[in-house]
C-alpha cells in the first residue's frame, strides 16, 4: 500500500495520510480509503479506468460541472450539512484538474462522506427512495449551463445494439448463430426491434429530449443516513446527456428481476410491479417540475427497453465469442441472454397494468 499512499499525498488533502485500504466492491474502478490523522477528514482514492472511460479529462470535467451545480444549489436553497448531500473532489497539488496522471496511469481524489450508509438490496421502500433520488437528481441539473460530453458514446443507444448484433450474426466469429436456440432467440429479438429503438426515433423527430441523466442508477449508487434518509447520488462516472428512460429502466432491470441477471432458473424470472410501482412514484414526485408528457407515457417502454437491450448486447457477445463480459463458463452469455429476454416478456405482461399506474400518478 506504500505506492498509494505516496499517490494521495500528492493530492492536496489535509491532515497526514496513516493507511490505505481497500473500499467497497466497485467493478469499472479500483477504490481504497485514504485514512488520515485525527481531526480530519478521510478520502476516496479511485484508479480511473480508462479503458472504459477513454477521454478522463471529459469524464472530469463532466463531475465537475455536476457536483458545482449541485452545490450551488443547495447553498441557495440554504441545505444543512451540504458536503455530505454532494461530492466534493480534490485537486492535484499545484494543479487545476481533479486527477493525476501517474505511471499511465489515472488517479482522482474525493472527500469521505462520514457517517453514510449504502444498501445493497432493493426493496419496496429502498425502490421509492431510488426513484425520488434520480428523478431529484435529474432536476437540479435541468439549466445545467453548458453541455456535457458522452463519457461512453452510445451506451444506451438502442439502435446501434440492433446493427452490432446483425453484424455480429453476419461475421458469425464463433459459429454460433446456426444452433437452433440461438436461431429461435434471433426470431423473437426481431419481432421487437423496431419498437425497442422507438426513442431515437422520437429524438430525431423532436418530441423526446435529452437531459443530464445518472445512466447508472443502482440502489448502491445511493448514500443514505442512519435513520434512512438520502444524502447523496455517487458513482457519477456515467453522467452525462441521455433519455429519462435510461435511470428508469436501468434501475428496473436490476431491481425488478426476482433473480439475478445471470440465473440460470429461468422458469423464476419475473417482473415485481411492486418495484415498478415504488420507483415510479418516488420519480414522478421528484421529476414532476420537468418531465414532459411523452417521457411519462413512455415509462412502460423504458422498463421493456432494458431488459431487451441487456438481452442483446449478451446475445451479441454470444455470437462474437465472448469478448466483451467476463464469462466463468462457456455458455454464461447464453443464460443471460435467457434470462433478460423472459425479463422482457414478463415485463411485456404487465404494460397495461404499467400503463395505468403511470397514468393514475
Amino acid at each position: 500500500m506504500e505506492q498509494l499512499i505516496d499517490i494521495a499525498r500528492k493530492f492536496d488533502i489535509k491532515g497526514e495520510v496513516v493507511e490505505v485500504k481497500p473500499l467497497g466492491n466497485g467493478l469499472i474502478n479500483d477504490t481504497f480509503r485514504v485514512v488520515t490523522t485525527d481531526g480530519y477528514p478521510d478520502y476516496v482514492l479511485q484508479r480511473i479506468n480508462n479503458a472504459i472511460f477513454k477521454d478522463v479529462e471529459l469524464l472530469q470535467n463532466n463531475i465537475e460541472a455536476v457536483t458545482r451545480h449541485i452545490r450551488k444549489k443547495l447553498e441557495a436553497a440554504h441545505t444543512d450539512d451540504i458536503d455530505r448531500k454532494v461530492l466534493t473532489y480534490v485537486h492535484p497539488k499545484g494543479s487545476d484538474k481533479t486527477y493525476l496522471l501517474e505511471e499511465g496511469k489515472y488517479w482522482r481524489v474525493s472527500v469521505f462522506i462520514h457517517d453514510a450508509i449504502t444498501r445493497e438490496t432493493a426493496d419496496e421502500a429502498n425502490s421509492y427512495f431510488a426513484g425520488r433520488a434520480f428523478g431529484n437528481f435529474e432536476a437540479m441539473l435541468t439549466d445545467l449551463p453548458g453541455k456535457l460530453g458522452e463519457t461512453i458514446p452510445d451506451f444506451h443507444n438502442m439502435e446501434l445494439r440492433s446493427r452490432q448484433l446483425k453484424e455480429a450474426v453476419a461475421g458469425d466469429a464463433a459459429g454460433r448463430v446456426s444452433e437452433p436456440e440461438i436461431q429461435q432467440i434471433l426470431s423473437d429479438v426481431a419481432k421487437y426491434d423496431a419498437q425497442m429503438c422507438k426513442a431515437e426515433r422520437l429524438y430525431r423527430e423532436g418530441t423526446l429530449p435529452k437531459r443530464i441523466c445518472h445512466c447508472d442508477t443502482k440502489v448502491n449508487n445511493m448514500l443514505f443516513d442512519d435513520k434512512g434518509n438520502i444524502l447523496c447520488v455517487i458513482d457519477l462516472d456515467t453522467v452525462m446527456p441521455g433519455f429519462v428512460f435510461s435511470d428508469i429502466g436501468d434501475f428496473l432491470r436490476n431491481a425488478a428481476n426476482t433473480v439475478a441477471e445471470d440465473s440460470p432458473e429461468i422458469d423464476k424470472v419475473a417482473f415485481k410491479m411492486e418495484t415498478f410501482k415504488a420507483f415510479v412514484k418516488g420519480y414522478l414526485e421528484s421529476a414532476s417540475s420537468f418531465i414532459t408528457p411523452v417521457e411519462k407515457e413512455n415509462i412502460p417502454y423504458a422498463a421493456l427497453l432494458f431488459p431487451y437491450m441487456q438481452a442483446v448486447r449478451f446475445l451479441t457477445d454470444y455470437i462474437n465469442g465472448d469478448t466483451y463480459y467476463k464469462i466463468k463458463y462457456p455458455e454464461h452469455n447464453l443464460v443471460r441472454t435467457r434470462n433478460q429476454m423472459a425479463l422482457f416478456h414478463s415485463a411485456l405482461s404487465h404494460v397495461d397494468e404499467m400503463a395505468a399506474y403511470v397514468e393514475s400518478l
